[in-house]
């Protein structure tokens, strides 16, 4: 719009009439017309979603540039640009011309990288609207019309995980991937080669046939991996099957197959459920833990991938973003590598479900935390959850040195005792000389049953919670990985009390639980757990602190049980002397019972719990497997 203005020569009057209808129709003349901001933002919306409807493009410019732009973005897909417009300039020689400046951020790393770069698109005003010029160079950096993105991901080396004093536990090893290789024999005789292998490996024959058959014409159907050097396994003689391909390769694995296998899990592919659930930060092909801390853990040990993002036209190829994979942090734990494999080779002929935990009582470190064959699986050794027997004696003990015994205080110990109506006896073959009026410190070291049952006005049921959890016993607080500490009820009456008085009943615990009560007795304090390094410092709920009379006492009980109890055979193990109690608990049908067994211990800065979940005695059943541990952690 263009306005013109004049005054005549008639004096001051008309001049000043026309100096104010000059500042009206200057006001009037003011333009309305929108600058080029507005257009700049809807081309900067239409490039982060895809949708060019309300860009401001031609109509055909528009359909042009969407179907370009996906197809040019096809390798990108699994992100989302954010764009913004950083600066408008009007041309100043052509006051219809403007250049956005417009800022692309990809957040293509899961950690703090983004690929960030700034495109420059040309606005022309037409008829008073400002619209965009279409151009493939405002997608990426010259992109030209001839060009695709694409995406190459580098997988970062996966960390270690580490033992007590560094020591290495799971790295890299050699393995073959063994497998029919569908090249290797013609369609006809593939299923008969599936099934041979199947047959050979002891597999599900069926199910192995029909991946083969599923699987693509060349492909290659994994059967089993297999460690190098694993003796089950003869590799030549497998390879020779028709139609075997034996793959060399390497997977994060510990120094055995069984080695802390329940608290460590498995390293292995991606399942789709992991990939979709990780928002693109893992991707098909990946390894990833699948259990234990390997998953848990797994942000961590698997780092950060590299990527390298190109446009391409042909064989002509040039870099847009680079950026190198980063290594994954180790992941320390505590255990110590000798003493969790001597652990594990006490327990390896023991049928039912097993344990053996030990750990450091000066600092909670757990060294070793192992789990028998016979558990399935299931880390037994952390997560186990039995009736402790009498090992809960001691935590019974305290209970009473609570209420105002000594070790010396005397109690009855009768062949039987009876609680509403319902009879408890001693163990089968508890001796007759510790029956009558005994001193606290013997019912302990002889692990009399009735005494302590006939003792229980002195300890009530809360008074045993509190006991416990002096002891770290029913704790529950986090401690970085996969643990049950133990449950014991603050109120109960009748027979439910009297089975808390020597561990059964709804007291329940784990090995690491009752390992736990061992090094507090040891270390003079609740002892809190730790098994991975950099978890933070466990708080534990407010319990009332052990003193150090009652810690000795208790010391000096558990040590009368190895001096004058059932644990006399521990007296020559070699090094500090051993404090220890034995258990057995009974669960089952009434007339079928069958025993948990235990023993815990103490031989210097090392508390030890060990559990059979099917057994005859405590002493005779769990008590030679922590002899045989106890002699190899003694060197």
């Amino acid at each position: 719009m263009t306005c013109t203005f004049g005054t005549g020569g008639r004096g001051g009057l008309r001049a000043v009439l026309a100096l104010s209808l000059a500042m009206g129709a200057l006001a009037g003349c003011t333009s309305s017309q929108p600058g080029p901001e507005g257009a700049a933002d809807a081309l900067a919306a239409a490039l982060a979603s895809g949708d060019f409807a309300g860009s401001g493009l031609p109509e055909s410019d528009a359909a042009s540039a969407a179907a370009f732009r996906e197809e040019a973005f096809a390798a990108l897909e699994q992100w989302t640009p954010a764009v913004t417009v950083e600066s408008v300039a009007v041309d100043e020689q052509d006051e219809d011309r403007a250049t956005a400046t417009l800022a692309h951020t990809w957040d293509v790393d899961p950690g703090d990288v983004d690929w960030t770069y700034t495109t420059e698109a040309a606005l022309t005003r037409v008829d008073g609207q400002w619209q965009p010029v279409w151009s493939p160079a405002v997608l990426a950096p010259d992109l030209t019309a001839e060009e695709t993105l694409a995406v190459q991901r580098d997988r970062a080396p996966r960390a270690d995980v580490l033992g007590a004093g560094g020591a290495v536990i799971v790295e890299d090893r050699a393995v073959t991937r063994l497998g029919i290789d569908k090249t290797r024999v013609d369609a006809a005789g593939q299923d008969a080669a599936a099934r041979g292998l199947a047959t050979a490996l002891e597999m599900d024959a069926d199910a192995y046939a029909g991946r083969v058959a599923a699987a693509g014409e060349k492909a290659f159907v994994e059967a089993i991996v297999v460690r190098q050097g694993d003796p089950a396994y003869d590799l030549a003689l497998l390879s020779a099957l028709p139609g075997v391909n034996a793959v060399p390769d390497q997977l994060p694995l510990a120094p055995t197959r069984t080695f802390a296998r329940p608290i460590l899990g498995a390293v292995g592919p991606a399942t789709a459920e992991i990939v979709e659930a990780s928002e693109g930060a893992i991707a098909a092909g990946d390894l990833t833990g699948l259990s234990g801390l390997q998953k848990q853990y797994d942000e961590q040990l698997r780092g950060n991938p590299g990527l390298t993002i190109t446009a391409a036209a042909g064989p002509a190829t040039r870099v847009l973003f680079h950026l190198d994979p980063a290594e994954g942090e180790p992941l320390a734990l505590t255990l110590d590598v000798e003493l969790q494999r001597s652990a594990e080779e006490v327990l390896a002929p023991v049928a039912p479900a097993s344990a053996i935990v030990a750990l450091r009582p000066s600092t909670g470190e757990v060294l070793a935390a192992a789990s028998g064959p016979g558990g399935g699986g299931l880390s037994t050794a952390t997560v186990g959850t039995y009736a402790p027997g009498s090992t809960f004696k001691v935590v019974s003990s305290l209970a009473l040195l609570r209420s105002g015994l000594t070790p010396d205080s005397p109690l009855s110990c009768p062949a039987t005792v009876t609680v509403d109506g319902r009879s408890f006896a001693n163990y089968p073959g508890y001796p007759a000389s510790a029956l009558g009026e005994i001193p606290l410190r013997v019912a302990l070291a002889q692990s009399c049953n009735t005494a302590f049952i006939g003792a229980r006005e002195s300890a009530s049921q809360q008074a045993l919670a509190d006991a416990a959890a002096s002891l770290g016993l029913g704790q529950e607080v986090a401690v970085g990985f996969p643990a049950y500490l133990g449950s014991v009820p603050s109120s109960a009456e009748g027979t439910d009390h009297a089975a808390s008085m020597i561990g059964q009943g709804k007291v329940q615990a784990s090995p690491l639980a009752m390992a736990v009560v061992a090094a507090s007795v040891a270390q003079g304090e609740r002892v809190v757990p730790r098994l991975v390094a950099s978890a933070e410092a466990a708080e534990a709920p407010a319990a009332a602190p052990l003193t150090a009379a009652e810690a000795e006492a208790l010391r000096g009980m558990m040590r009368a049980f190895v001096t004058e109890g059932g644990g006399t055979f521990l007296q020559d193990v070699p090094g500090e002397p051993v404090l220890a109690k034995s258990g057995t608990a009974q669960f089952g049908a009434q007339d079928a019972l069958r025993n948990h067994t235990w023993m815990i211990a103490v031989h210097g800065d090392l508390a030890v719990a060990v559990f059979v979940e099917e057994g005859d005695f405590g002493s005779t059943t769990s008590g030679p497997l922590l002899e045989s541990f106890l002699r190899a952690a003694a060197g």
